[in-house]
């Protein structure tokens, strides 16, 4: 006889071990692209990451950095390491969800157990974790350190604690497990909030086991009341308790005189009062219920103290420092993410409505010397009511969103979008293409990794011949729709067998999915694909697949009447389920032996020179560079500064201050100067010709009324009194101390020019000229390229590439030179100081982050040796050439736009060869991708649109270099697919 629990707990650690060894191997070595840069770096020193923080999170990870003993390389590894930890144990309590769920289904009494029962119980809870183990979303946060492992942990937890409360019978057991319950949901707070959304659903276990008759106004009853919970925590408890304390805090220093802190004091002291004493009377006079409610909201609030973590670091200083959350103001506004703006959810605008008034809203108040002071204003944007509607999901007034709208609906200029329209919009993206697809890529397929890629379904698999490059795509995975069948068996099965606990479980799948989409009312594009974020809703449907092989086991149980025979077989016929799913998603989710996300990184840093100051733009662009510096301790000599949070009071005030190497910048205008709520805007007006820049600068830093323009909200406001402001250079001392290099003496000009581009500056381009002029060139200031695109000036002709990095000098570029290259420093950065570890090994995978960095070096290459080229030097440029090709082979890394662009430079090398195999490669699969978009009525999106446009540059180019035999193959290749012009959205110009 099989000892049910015995089984059920060493099945269940056989699971979790799987999934560990799994996740081990896989890991990324490093810190991955996107958060995990900044999440490694603020947890190995306990800083402050982005609102709203996972303090809980940086605790635990923080240990795990224990592990690399010292070693500053091995730090993210280890915490890679955590999140396989905390992705095995959910899966372990997946396993044990199933089994008790099947055990409700098959209404076995504890100690009852059949063979029978238990081998079929054991089999769908192991193909059903395995299966959601291999699964994509969930493998991907598998192996870097975010948060959304732990998340997914505390989910899973939280799932199975109110599953194990279900099968208690003793009361007093019962209000414990709720204890610990409550726990959970309080410690989760500090990682993320995505367990708070399944509490609706699991308030249907408590409704279930407590009403024996349960109905569906019952169940409606306490799914709302479950909303309730849920409110109260996410929007009470988290943001609520501290905006109170600082209302409070605000009257006693405002209104009292009294010292800083003393309200906070004060509200502690009565909250805490009142929640004792109401404990207290809950136990003398019996209240059972009440006391179990004040309990459990007694450890959300102690789980939820984590939180204290963000307060006292940011009180610290520490480097990264985000928002600066030192007092109960600037915490309120932390935990609410004010900075990332607002999104109707039940009422607001459509895209084209007007603004016909704005209103003062809310105070915003900040702490200054003595008092809170208000420094602003909220503006409340009033629109035309006839351009407003419930569930608005086409909100987005930004220009950019607007014609994308416009696109998906195929709307004109102009043209008024409706209601269905609104709708059609949220059905078509952001449930179709920001949620189905992604589920269809979890169970069913993906097609690739490049942006938008489709999901794969079977009659799409039997139906379209995948051209090579998509089917060398190691994100290429097809799956057959079999765990996709397998889950709508469980789900039929267990809806007839089990109707309590299926709607559980629907309820948890539609809110940690299609419910969460509304919530999140996402834009109409992202900066990256979103499916991590559903993998809650993903999690619920391996509990149908689970299902899926419990029901096949029934059904074969009913032909040979043994269910342990049944089960057995069950199990074995659908193993190939997430064995399949392993198979196919293993090359794109192994991300071991990968590093240049950190040696991109470095690769920046190694293009400044000493002491210098580099801007950066976004996530990507900053995250890898401040793990390097704060945990590998890489040139921490280099002040890194995120252009975007220039426009921020505290982030200037941390530039202001000395950080590790880094000595502290030099401004001209005074905190009062930039505080928030001042100088946030600076409209450009055409009053002068010129004006000089320092001279600007003294009169911001004086307030100077020659500046002032009336506003109809704060009296008045400052302005840029001409569009030419004008930086004077002192051409002596700048030649005496060698700011520029010789090859561009001549070039060194008396004055600089720099003209905004729109019809405003913001504080962060504000304080960019101030730094600018205040430095002196006594540091050197280097920009990326995506900040210096997004600055609000054009500096691009007084800006010199030496690497990955361009560096502002007092030079003025000529009018026919496209862009200034320092080739000694350049050359010998990319060929000495660069990093390029395993990119040129065909066996690691390398997604579309890594390709898009990968044609930046490709691009930088390219600059680079056609400088070297203007100067004459073929040799160094035939190198710098040869080491693109060495480092990023075609077979590791697919040649690019960038490999396109630099044909010409290999031919004027006399490298045919070279050249020729990235022409032929190119065009052949060019040429696949266009007949692929082309058999599927796909829309030309960016990938297919270089393609064309690398076709139309290849030709010409061939027949000047007299290789007219493979231009001619490659035209009749494309006229025999095409034929001459059928197809509008894809030509070739004939000569």
């Amino acid at each position: 006889m099989l000892n049910y629990n015995k089984v059920n707990n060493l099945t269940g650690w056989f699971v979790f071990i799987i999934a560990f060894i799994t996740y081990a191997v896989t890991a990324e070595d490093t810190a991955s692209f996107w958060d995990p840069g900044e999440f490694i770096a603020v947890a190995y020193k306990l800083q402050v990451p982005h609102p709203p923080g996972a303090p809980f999170f940086l605790l635990v990870y923080r240990m795990f950095s224990f592990l690399a003993l010292g070693d500053g390389l091995q730090v993210a590894y280890w915490m890679n390491i955590g999140s396989a930890l905390f992705s095995a144990l959910t899966i372990l309590f997946l396993f044990w969800t199933i089994t008790l769920l099947g055990r409700k289904l098959l209404a076995l009494e504890m100690g009852k157990e059949s063979k029978g029962h238990t081998i079929a119980l054991m089999g769908s809870a192991l193909i059903g974790a395995l299966s959601y183990t291999y699964s994509d979303s969930f493998w991907f946060s598998a192996v870097e350190a975010e948060v959304y492992a732990m998340s997914s942990f505390f989910t899973a937890i939280v799932i199975w604690a109110f599953l194990k409360w279900d099968v208690i019978t003793d009361v007093k057991k019962e209000n414990q497990y709720m204890v610990f319950i409550a726990y959970l949901v309080g410690l989760s707070i500090g990682v993320h909030l995505l367990n708070l959304v399944t509490l609706p659903a699991l308030a249907l276990v408590v409704y279930f086991k407590k009403y024996k008759k349960p109905n569906l106004k019952g169940g409606i009853v306490a799914f709302l009341l479950g909303g309730v919970a849920l409110v109260i925590i996410n929007n009470i408890i988290i943001p609520g308790l501290p905006s109170l304390a600082g209302s409070m805090e605000i009257f006693f220093v405002n209104s009292l005189r009294l010292p800083f802190g003393s309200g906070i004091i004060v509200f502690s002291l009565l909250f805490l009062g009142g929640l004792v004493a109401a404990i207290i009377y809950s136990l003398n006079h019996g209240k059972v219920i009440l006391n179990t409610i004040l309990i459990c909201l007694t450890f959300i609030l102690i789980g939820y103290g984590s939180y204290a973590l963000i307060v006292i670091r940011a009180n610290a200083d520490p480097v990264i420092n985000e928002n600066d959350p030192k007092d109960i103001i600037s915490f309120v506004s932390y935990l609410k993410r004010e900075q990332y703006g607002y999104r109707p959810l039940l009422h607001g605008q459509y895209f084209d409505a007007e603004v016909i008034d704005q209103k003062e809203g809310a105070p915003v108040y900040a702490k200054r010397r003595d008092r809170y002071e208000i420094v602003d204003y909220q503006i409340v944007n009033e629109y035309d009511p006839s351009r407003t509607t419930i569930l608005p999901r086409i909100y987005s007034t930004q220009e950019r969103h607007k014609q994308i709208y416009r696109s998906k609906l195929g709307l004109r200029e102009g043209q008024k979008p409706t209601f269905a329209d609104n709708i059609y919009f949220m059905f078509d993206h952001q449930l179709g293409h920001m949620y189905w697809r992604y589920f269809l890529w979890n169970f069913s397929g993906r097609e690739s990794d490049y942006s938008d890629a489709a999901a794969l379904t079977l009659w799409k698999t039997i139906s379209t011949d995948f051209p090579e490059y998509l089917k060398k795509n190691k994100a290429h995975n097809n799956y057959f729709m079999l765990p996709l069948f397998l889950g709508l068996i469980g789900i039929f099965f267990q809806a007839k067998y089990d109707p309590k606990s299926f709607w559980l479980t629907l309820m948890l799948f539609l809110m940690m999915g299609a419910v969460l989409v509304l919530y999140l009312n996402s834009p109409p594009v992202e900066p990256r694909e979103r499916d991590y974020i559903y993998v809650g809703s993903f999690y619920a449907f391996a509990i149908w697949i689970g299902f899926g092989v419990l029901g096949l086991a029934h059904q074969l149980a009913k032909l040979n009447k043994n269910l342990a025979i049944a089960g057995t077989i069950a199990t074995l016929i659908t193993f190939p389920v997430p064995a399949i799913m392993a198979i196919q998603n293993w090359d794109d989710h192994d991300r071991s032996n990968r590093f240049f996300s950190v040696d991109s990184a470095r690769n920046f840093l190694a293009s400044c020179e000493e002491n210098a100051i580099l801007f950066t733009g976004g996530d990507n662009d900053t995250f890898p560079l401040w793990y390097v510096q704060e945990v590998e301790g890489f040139r921490t000599d280099v002040r890194v500064i995120v252009l975007s949070y220039f426009d921020t009071d505290w982030y200037v005030n941390q530039m202001a201050r000395p950080v590790n190497e880094s000595p502290a910048l030099d401004f001209t205008l005074q905190e009062e100067n930039y505080r928030k709520g001042t100088n946030d805007v600076l409209y450009v007006t055409d009053r002068l010709e010129s004006l000089p820049l320092k001279q600007y600068l003294n009169l911001l830093r004086d307030d100077s009324d020659l500046l002032k323009l009336s506003s109809s909200f704060s009296g008045t406001i400052n302005t840029v009194p001409s569009r030419n402001l004008v930086l004077n250079v002192d051409t002596e001392s700048v030649t005496a101390l060698g700011v520029v290099p010789g090859q561009f003496e001549d070039l060194i000009v008396p004055q600089l020019s720099i003209r905004p581009k729109g019809s405003y500056l913001t504080k962060g381009s504000m304080m960019l000229l101030d730094l600018i002029a205040t430095n002196d060139w006594k540091r050197p200031i280097y920009f990326n390229n995506t900040s210096l695109a997004t600055i609000g000036f054009d500096l691009s002709k007084h800006v010199v590439m030496e690497g990955l990095t361009y560096r502002l000098l007092p030079i003025q570029k000529p009018e026919n030179q496209e862009e200034l290259v320092n080739t000694d420093l350049a050359y010998h950065n990319v060929m000495e100081e660069f990093a390029y570890r395993g990119m040129d090994n065909p066996n690691n995978y390398f997604d579309d982050e890594y390709r898009r960095f990968t044609s930046n070096h490709r691009s930088v290459l390219n600059s680079i040796a056609i400088a070297l080229l203007d100067e004459e030097d073929e040799e160094r440029a035939r190198n710098v050439l040869l080491l693109s090709l060495e480092k990023f082979p075609h077979k590791a890394i697919p040649y690019d736009l960038a490999s396109g662009q630099s044909v010409p430079l290999y031919f004027e090398l006399g490298m045919e060869e070279e050249a020729l195999d990235i022409v032929e490669k190119m065009s052949e699969k060019s040429i696949q991708m266009l007949q692929y978009y082309d058999q599927t009525d796909r829309p030309l999106d960016r990938e297919a649109s270089i393609s064309l446009e690398m076709l139309k540059y290849f030709l010409p180019l061939l027949r000047e270099r007299g290789h007219d035999e493979l231009a001619s193959r490659i035209q009749n290749e494309f006229d025999r697919i095409f034929g001459d012009g059928s197809n509008p959205q894809i030509r070739l110009q004939r000569r």
